[in-house]
């Protein structure tokens, strides 16, 4: 993609769903735009457009794209930046390796991904692989703190329409198992910097030969930051998991494992092969050299090892003894039963954010190997926040499943500006080679932090600085302010790093007088209130971290909601500007199936529906464009309208889908212009569009749903094809000639 001019919105290109709607979208953004002088441009962030932008040298000019996450990443700074942000892929290598091999099938020489990088070619492509894979793109894009809370509309049809809840009962077998002991909650130190500390601090490694190996050298850092440093022991962790297979075959329920091996790209992949290497542990133990030299990478999952093993030598006697193993084995929670797909075939498949929310919302119930549902053993190994979905599932056994028709909400104030709290993801994770000590050192030579480990540990650091924090809190202090009610810090004084944010915000607190307004609480207690309050139907805002933001934005979402992918997110970025997220919710893969097999997208829109306005009236807010104001007014009424209508995408082939959702939205936003009276020019621009779309309702849905049913060919998952996405995203011809 050449270089552009800054456009007044820019819109993210994406992956999966979020991307095939925006080929449907954007074409009616843009014209509705363009009556207000409002200028729309895309910058591509997605994980083939990534790939592609890092290896330009073998590439045609015509393959060449520029490095757009960097050119975003140096607008958010700026105090004019204006970004719709649609969900992209967090990759894991399985996927950043799939999508390595579509675009090397389409003729793209870029090089294979290096799992054991030898040579310098090697390591310098594995470096730009991991530069691209994990939680690479939101650190990068999120220069302020998050504001997220389901907007007015959404939360009233909720209320209205309830979605379906699982039934809970007292007796539930369902529950968290965690460590508690020997990770990284338990091994956490962390210190606040002083002016003399500040700068470039070394991490090093001393073996017990007294070996010295560099781990990270200059990780720079200015007075007041926050520096964190933990291990998790891995004996401890293979103890924990045998522990738990067994514990749970005894209790006849399922095994699972949650993770986020996207956000945390270096540790939960580690910790996710280790949990395929105590469920296997029979086979590891009598065939290690022949998976060793088969080339078996076990924190790739369970998939991958059987597709190296079904080749190599002895493969046959292999796979038949992984399933005389898995036969004496508890039943394992399936990611796709149908298919076979079981929650440790891929590492990236149950994400702990979106996995547990929903099995919640299901009553706790997890869909089995035999196509059924079951109790269900949820084992988080971190106890970092593991209380957290413990004390939901306690609340859920004790008073019963969350009713959507009288729930009130818990809204959200998020920390996670300039990398905050960026622990697994930030490139100061390593899996440890020797016993031996890690040690952080200050540029002035003071010892932060010291770690007697093991081979195998994972050892992390992150850090959160000072201008961050303050603009958290005060952000904290603006949302409960407005909304005039419960506002919990979920900060706990037992844990290391949240002793040092509490030494920030109460200070901040009693000087803008407000201490009153909040309450600080561990995690559990937070969790065991907030639950108390939306029961009674009332609001809590929820001012948290940076992965609890991530993982409570799902959490309660998908109960009071149904999903958190039509939660309102606005970033309000440092140095002015705004960062207008989509919601939470991923991107949906399973969405991008059933449109290559049934030519139906479920996708619902009503986050980019939300986004889209908040950016329009934000743009008017900071350049006086009267008619951007009119636009987001509009486009709040046409949200409005397709909520009020139910015009929102059907799940099943032969329902209206995402492509008839935004045919109503540009309807009733056409319908809402001509209909306003504050600039009667753009009233009688609509005038016509309005009239038209609404005249051919018939014949356009008619055109929108004609090869419903049907395979749809977008020329490529990652990286489709243009003109084939626009082809099966735009398939109204009627309506493409009244939108343009």
């Amino acid at each position: 993609m050449a270089d552009q001019k800054t456009p007044d919105i820019v819109y993210t290109k994406v992956d999966e769903a979020p991307e095939l709607a925006s080929a449907s979208f954007l074409p009616v953004i843009r014209t509705f735009a363009a009556a207000a002088d409002v200028t729309i441009g895309t910058r591509d962030i997605s994980l083939a457009g990534r790939i592609i932008a890092a290896f330009p040298e073998n590439l045609t000019e015509a393959q060449r794209q520029s490095d757009d996450l960097a050119i975003l990443g140096e607008l958010v700074k700026t105090p004019t930046a204006n970004v719709i942000k649609l969900p992209n892929i967090s990759a894991s290598v399985p996927q950043l390796v799939a999508a390595l091999k579509e675009l090397q099938s389409q003729g793209y020489d870029i090089p294979d991904y290096p799992e054991n990088p030898e040579t310098d070619a090697e390591k310098s492509a594995r470096a730009r692989f991991d530069a691209i894979k994990g939680s690479a793109v939101n650190p990068v894009l999120r220069e302020g703190n998050s504001d997220r809370r389901a907007a007015i509309a959404v939360k009233k049809y909720a209320m209205a329409n309830p979605h379906s809840m699982g039934v809970w009962t007292a007796d539930s077998k369902t529950h968290v198992s965690t460590m508690g002991a020997n990770d990284f909650r338990a091994n956490e130190t962390s210190v606040t910097l002083s002016t003399a500390q500040a700068g470039a601090a070394r991490i090093e490694h001393v073996a017990r030969d007294g070996t010295v190996t560099v781990l990270k050298d200059a990780v720079s850092f200015p007075a007041g930051t926050v520096v964190d440093a933990t291990f998790l022991s891995a004996k401890a962790l293979d103890a924990f998991l045998v522990e738990q297979i067994d514990a749970t075959k005894a209790d006849g329920v399922l095994f699972s494992i949650h993770l986020k091996a996207t956000m945390m790209k270096v540790s939960d992949p580690i910790i996710f092969g280790h949990a395929v290497k105590a469920y296997l542990k029979p086979v590891f133990d009598k065939y290690a050299a022949e998976l060793d030299a088969a080339g078996v990478d076990a924190n790739s999952g369970l998939g991958s090892l059987l597709e190296v093993v079904a080749t190599a030598p002895k493969g046959q006697e292999i796979l038949a003894e992984i399933d005389a193993v898995m036969a004496t084995r508890p039943p394992m929670y399936m990611v796709n039963s149908d298919k076979g797909i079981t929650n440790l075939h891929v590492p990236s498949d149950v994400i702990i954010d979106a996995s547990l929310p929903a099995l919640i919302r299901a009553g706790g119930k997890g869909w089995g190997p035999d196509n059924k549902e079951h109790d269900t053993n949820c084992v988080i190994p971190d106890s970092s926040y593991a209380a957290v979905y413990a004390e939901a599932i306690n609340d859920c056994k004790k008073n019963g499943a969350l009713d959507p028709t009288t729930a009130g909400t818990v809204q959200n104030v998020g920390l996670m500006a300039q990398k905050a709290e960026e622990y697994g993801s930030h490139p100061t994770t390593f899996e440890i080679a020797a016993d031996g000590v890690v040690r952080m050192i200050a540029a002035n030579g003071d010892l932060l932090h010291e770690h007697t480990v093991e081979a195998g540990d994972i050892w992390r650091s992150a850090s959160t600085r000072k201008a961050p924090i303050e603009d958290w809190v005060q952000l904290a202090i603006d949302r409960q302010a407005a909304e005039g009610c419960e506002a919990i810090f979920w900060l706990d004084e037992g844990r290391a790093h949240d002793a040092e944010l509490i030494k920030y915000v109460k200070p901040l607190l009693e000087a803008k007088g407000v201490s009153d307004k909040f309450r600080i609480l561990a995690p559990a207690e937070a969790t065991k209130v907030s639950f108390a309050t939306i029961r009674a139907g009332k609001t809590s805002i929820a001012v948290t971290g940076n992965v609890l933001r991530d993982y409570l934005t799902d959490l309660f979402p998908i109960l009071e909601l149904g999903t958190s992918a039509k939660m309102l997110s606005i970033v309000k970025l440092m140095n002015g500007g705004g960062l207008f997220e989509t919601g939470a919710g991923g991107s949906a893969p399973k969405h991008v199936q059933q449109l290559v097999e049934q030519n139906h997208l479920r996708w619902d829109s009503l986050g980019e529906f939300c986004a889209l306005g908040e950016s329009l009236k934000y743009l008017a807010e900071v350049s006086g464009n009267a008619k951007a104001r009119i636009l987001g007014k509009a486009v709040d009424v046409a949200t409005q309208g397709v909520l009020d209508h139910d015009k929102s995408p059907g799940r099943k082939v032969g329902q209206p889908d995402n492509r008839a959702s935004h045919y109503y939205f540009a309807l009733y936003w056409a319908q809402a212009l001509a209909g306003q009276s504050d600039d009667p020019r753009m009233a009688a621009h609509f005038a016509p569009m309005a009239k038209a779309l609404a005249d051919n309702e018939t014949a356009i849905l008619a055109e929108l749903t004609a090869d419903a049913g049907k395979p749809a060919d977008i020329g490529g998952y990652y990286h489709s094809d243009p003109a084939k996405t626009a082809a099966v995203m735009r398939p109204s011809p009627t309506m493409n000639k009244i939108i343009g």
